[in-house]
């Protein structure tokens, strides 16, 4: 008996994204791409090349004006906004440039928060963002709030906040955006770590050295997605 080979993570087949004018802006043109399970991509391109759109779509943020968006194996072009919100709860971790910690609530509290819809007992929620913290390297800081944490120890929260859940995908938008270059390396590494321990990611970013450390890469430019093929060549927006 075959077993059945697992649907990639995410599956855009010529997602495009247009805004109405006048006059009409086209953000994203037909892209095809492939997310594999354990995969670690970097987005690569200069500001207003189209990425944050590309983030928006891949993170059901915003629906696509045509071609067909599969996550998990999931058309989600036929779920309402309720369950596409479920959907991304369940499925999308995401880590920003801006850390987004609540300043009154402790590292276990921003973390534990993520776990509000989904874990009923305030005990589990605990628990699970108290091993959260410790997979970053933080379990010696659970009760230290945002503004006594360094910017780097920000960031690991809000990590730990992204895969406390145990998402399918872990979307970063310029995780390393507000860092010094040697506090985005450590980032980068935990980052590698990660994936190394079987979680998926995909990296946005203007920064080459950043997207260097990623297993795989594809450019972003004027609204249009590349990847360059065996050999050197581009394989135009075809994954």
């Amino acid at each position: 008996m075959t077993a059945t080979a697992s649907p990639p993570v995410l599956d855009l087949q010529g997602v495009s994204k247009a805004y109405p004018g006048p006059p009409p802006v086209t953000a994203l043109h037909p892209t095809h791409l492939r997310v594999e399970t354990g995969d670690f991509l970097a987005v690569v391109g200069p500001s207003g090349s189209g990425k944050s759109t590309l983030l928006n779509l891949m993170g059901l943020l915003d629906r696509p004006t045509h071609g067909t968006y599969r996550l998990s194996g999931t058309d989600v072009a036929t779920l309402t906004e309720r369950d596409r919100a479920a959907l991304r709860g369940r499925r999308v971790g995401f880590v920003f440039q801006a850390f987004h910690l609540l300043p009154h609530r402790t590292a276990l509290e921003n973390v534990a928060l993520a776990r509000l819809y989904v874990t009923a007992r305030g005990e589990h929620r605990q628990a699970d963002a108290a091993r959260a913290l410790g997979r970053v390297g933080l379990g010696h800081r659970l009760d230290a709030l945002p503004g006594r944490l360094s910017g780097g120890e920000r960031q690991r929260v809000a990590i730990a906040r992204a895969v406390v859940s145990a998402p399918d995908i872990l979307l970063c938008d310029e995780p390393t955006g507000n860092l010094d270059s040697v506090t985005a390396g450590t980032v980068m590494d935990l980052l590698a770590e990660l994936n190394q321990a079987g979680v998926t990611i995909v990296v946005i970013t203007h920064d080459p050295a950043v997207a260097q450390r990623a297993r795989r890469q594809v450019t972003m430019l004027d609204g249009r997605l590349s990847e360059p093929a065996p050999g050197g060549r581009s394989a135009g927006g075809r994954q």
